[in-house]
């Protein structure tokens, strides 16, 4: 009993001393390591990496950039039962403990003393915290000391909510997805709170091993992963018996969802990242900046529809290339058609299909992503061969002369909802509208699809306007002097030019010439020869000098008299900002796409400051009369806020032209006393009389000339030109009213006819009536208020001079008060009559 005795007393020594040296050794370890550890008061102001977000001024989601999904939410966003299922699975006793769980390591250690090797760490969620924040992934005694000493301090500086907010924002849990209400988008296309149970516990499942446990790419795994966490839950009644059994008996349906856009807008979600990351660099993919653009989401989503509607029909006139692919399966099962299909990408409307089965004005088709389905004869009867842009072969009279079972096809979803027969066109498009008050991009569309073809052509290809630069040289006329009664003589023209193999013989499209013709008339009918006499009568210089006024560029103008005809090089970008001038009376606006940028604390680190058009305003050239309140509101970013800017670009040419303006000063400033405006003010570009008359004009387009397909918008307020270049290699229709300034380009990349039929009313005006229909939906019919300074008298339509009285075919025509004519028509019923004589210039 004494030796008992003995040996207990010096097993207690023994068990003191022990302690006592661990102790010490623990208080040892821990002063050496605490000063070497990280401060974790940096977990207060942590900063996830979350990917960039671009948004539509409404807010719509339009593209993610980034290698990691993630989006933080706050503790309060958490549901309930996720919270129960998280902590069933990973910790239950986290409200509890001091960070750390004795329990469990005690567990973990003693797995290691018995197996010789670390089974689990006996983390709690604390400890995964420090661990993820601030150590590596290494498996050793001085890392987990580390993880213990760091989750102790971490429960002195944060509440548990706070500790729990940053765990679930942080972890991974596959398909790049970090965090849960990312994963709850990718896995289920849905938000956190939007979950059932079962979902909920299958989430909860991933961060012990989100490969393993991956529901997508190992479901019986995950299955059984997540009815564990059900039972757990259970049994620690964190649910009832009710609850318990409908989750556990729920099936697994996740599957990947990619980032759920609202607003297909890629061209322009392309221009942003481009633009921003010269300023952020790969911070840009990672610091969680929201980018509001200016987008409208109605405009946008009706320019997309209206561009690819455009093209297909335009396909469709000109005959079918045949199957994408013939005979793209010879084994017709469905898991051969599955396969085949799984490999083509849909571009917008036009999914990939295969023939199954062909009757004698009927097709059977396997649809991607639909399955089987037919296509009636009227929906695929369209599909002459194509033979050329301006001819194809006989008409199919049954199913067989267009395709067989196997090949693969396009079709689209009608209005009707019905299938129809398509294919990915091989001309493109382009769509850009604007605001005219200050240049804001509203809708803007590169192509026909991005996915098939990157290449923006709204921004970068530069083509010749043809006819739609016409009304900027006859602007320019008007601005000089020239009044939409003057009279041009349409008549032959040869110009000789030693640079030339032969002398230059310019002709109308019709190839014929109508003598002494009205400015107003010329422009709406589109006459080259009065085009080219005003350009040679106002001088290249003058004209040039204009249309630089509204953003062309000036070494992409040719020094020539081509110039009235749209040869130069621009963008439909740019194309449209100079038509903005003509739709706002008049004004320079630049075209900017970024309205604003937030950080990922919602602070604004940019707000665009655009040239903003206040017609109100009274300018004057006096800089001493620029009122000392007239200031900018200017929210600088951490970049050179100058520099977000859209570089403008050129493109074609073709048939109209114009006389040229008096010289305007650059420095125009609105007089002391007007309305002021916050905004720097827009420059005015030509006059208020001159940008009325050319609107006026531009107006009979619609109503009378190249443009009357328009009149099916029934709007007064609506202007615009076509625009053809030679042999139809590019079509164009620019129009606007005071709200909306849209331009529309067809054409092929590498320049080539379009067909004889096809011009800027048949292929490019459609484009544009079909967008305005919805951009102008909720807009009130008002055309401009007539300037002060104006007149309107009733002329001679021949002459241009006042009609004489009682004159019947007598026309309406407006002047500046000071060019109205003051002489009278001749009366041809009484030619001994002393009528003035014309004294307009005919050259």
């Amino acid at each position: 009993m004494k030796l008992l005795t003995s040996l207990l007393k010096l097993g207690l020594k023994l068990t003191i001393l022990g302690c006592l040296l661990g102790g010490i050794a623990l208080a040892g370890a821990y002063y050496y390591l605490a000063p070497k550890l990280p401060d974790v008061q940096t977990l207060k102001v942590v900063k996830l990496q979350t990917p960039l977000r671009i948004y539509s001024e409404d807010n719509q989601l339009i593209s993610e950039f980034g290698e990691k999904r993630r989006t933080p939410i706050q503790f309060e966003q958490i549901p309930d039962n996720f919270i129960n299922a998280l902590l069933a699975a990973e910790d239950r006793n986290f409200f509890n403990h001091i960070g750390i769980d004795i329990k469990g390591l005690a567990r973990a250690a003693f797995q290691l003393a018995s197996t010789g090797h670390i089974q689990s760490g006996g983390s709690t969620i604390t400890m995964q915290v420090a661990k993820n924040f601030f150590l590596t992934r290494e498996r050793s005694f001085l890392r987990k000391f580390n993880e213990i000493l760091l989750s102790l301090q971490i429960e002195q500086e944060l509440s548990k909510e706070e500790i729990l907010e940053l765990y679930i924002n942080k972890i991974y849990l596959g398909h790049r997805s970090y965090g849960i209400q990312a994963a709850a988008n990718i896995y289920y296309g849905m938000n956190i709170d939007q979950l059932s149970l079962a979902q909920h516990a299958m989430i909860a499942g991933l961060p012990k091993a989100p490969s393993a446990y991956n529901p997508i790419t190992n479901p019986s795994r995950a299955l059984e992963r997540r009815n564990w966490i059900l039972k757990r839950m259970h049994s620690l009644s964190f649910i009832n018996d009710e609850d318990y059994e409908t989750a556990r008996t729920s099936p697994v349906t996740a599957e990947y969802h990619g980032t759920q856009i609202d607003l297909y807008a890629p061209y322009v979600a392309e221009m942003v990242r481009n633009e921003l990351y010269q300023y952020f660099d790969d911070r840009l993919y990672s610091d969680g900046l929201r980018v509001y653009t200016t987008l409208n989401s109605e405009m946008q989503t009706a320019a997309n529809k209206a561009v690819e509607d455009g093209l297909l029909a335009y396909t469709e006139r000109h005959g079918y290339f045949g199957p994408e692919q013939k005979a793209a399966v010879t084994d017709l099962s469905q898991e051969s058609i599955v396969k085949s299909l799984k490999q083509q990408r849909t571009y917008g409307s036009l999914s990939p299909a295969i023939v199954l089965e062909t009757e004698k004005q009927q097709a059977s088709v396997y649809i991607k992503g639909i399955g089987v389905t037919s296509l009636a004869w009227e929906e695929m009867n369209w599909a002459q061969e194509f033979k050329g842009p301006n001819r194809t072969g006989k008409k199919p009279k049954q199913t067989a002369d267009i395709f067989s079972p196997g090949d693969l096809i396009r079709v689209r979803l009608t209005a009707n909802e019905n299938w129809r027969l398509s294919q990915i066109p091989k001309v493109q498009g382009a769509f850009t509208a604007l605001s005219p008050d200050n240049g804001a991009i509203k809708a803007l569309v590169g192509g026909f699809n991005f996915n098939h073809n990157k290449f923006n052509r709204a921004t970068q290809a530069q083509r010749q306007p043809g006819s739609n630069l016409k009304p900027f040289i006859y602007a320019s006329a008007l601005e000089q002097g020239y009044t939409p009664a003057t009279l041009i003589n349409d008549a032959p023209v040869v110009f000789h030019d030693t640079n030339l193999e032969s002398n230059w013989r310019p002709e109308n499209y019709s190839k014929k010439f109508y003598g002494p013709t009205r400015l107003r008339e010329a422009l709406y009918k589109s006459r080259n020869l009065v085009s080219i006499r005003i350009l040679r009568s106002i001088g290249i210089d003058t004209a040039t000098e204009f249309l630089t006024r509204f953003g062309f560029d000036k070494t992409r103008l040719p020094n020539n008299l081509s110039l009235s005809l749209g040869s130069a090089d621009v963008t439909p970008l740019e194309l449209v900002t100079g038509y903005a001038g003509l739709a706002n009376q008049g004004f320079k606006v630049n075209p900017f796409f970024i309205d604003r940028i937030e950080d990922s604390e919602g602070n604004t680190l940019y707000q665009a400051q655009p040239m903003t058009v206040c017609s109100d305003c009274v300018y004057s050239p006096d800089a001493s009369e620029i009122p000392s309140n007239l200031t900018a509101l200017q929210i600088q970013p951490e970049t050179d806020s100058d520099a977000l800017s859209i570089p403008l670009e050129s493109d074609q040419a073709a048939e109209e032209s114009k006389e040229e303006p008096a010289e305007v000063s650059t420095n125009l400033q609105p007089v002391s006393g007007q309305q002021i405006t916050t905004l720097p003010l827009a420059e005015r570009t030509m006059q208020p009389h001159t940008a009325f008359m050319i609107y006026n004009i531009m107006q009979d387009v619609i109503t009378r000339g190249t443009g009357r397909r328009a009149l099916a918008l029934k709007r007064t307020d609506i202007a615009g030109k076509t625009g053809t270049t030679n042999d139809q290699k590019d079509a164009w229709f620019s129009g606007f009213n005071s709200d909306v300034v849209a331009t529309a380009w067809v054409g092929f990349d590498q320049p080539s006819t379009l067909g004889r039929r096809e011009f800027g009313g048949t292929a490019a005006l459609p484009i544009w009536i079909d967008f305005m229909k919805v951009a102008l939906s909720d807009s009130p019919d008002l055309p401009a208020a007539q300037p002060d300074g104006m007149t309107s008298v009733r002329i001679d339509p021949k002459t241009g001079l006042l009609a004489y009285p009682g004159q019947e075919n007598a026309l309406f025509e407006v002047f500046p008060e000071d060019s109205a004519p003051t002489d009278i028509a001749p009366n041809p019923a009484h030619t001994n009559t002393a009528g003035s004589s014309q004294t307009d210039e005919i050259f």
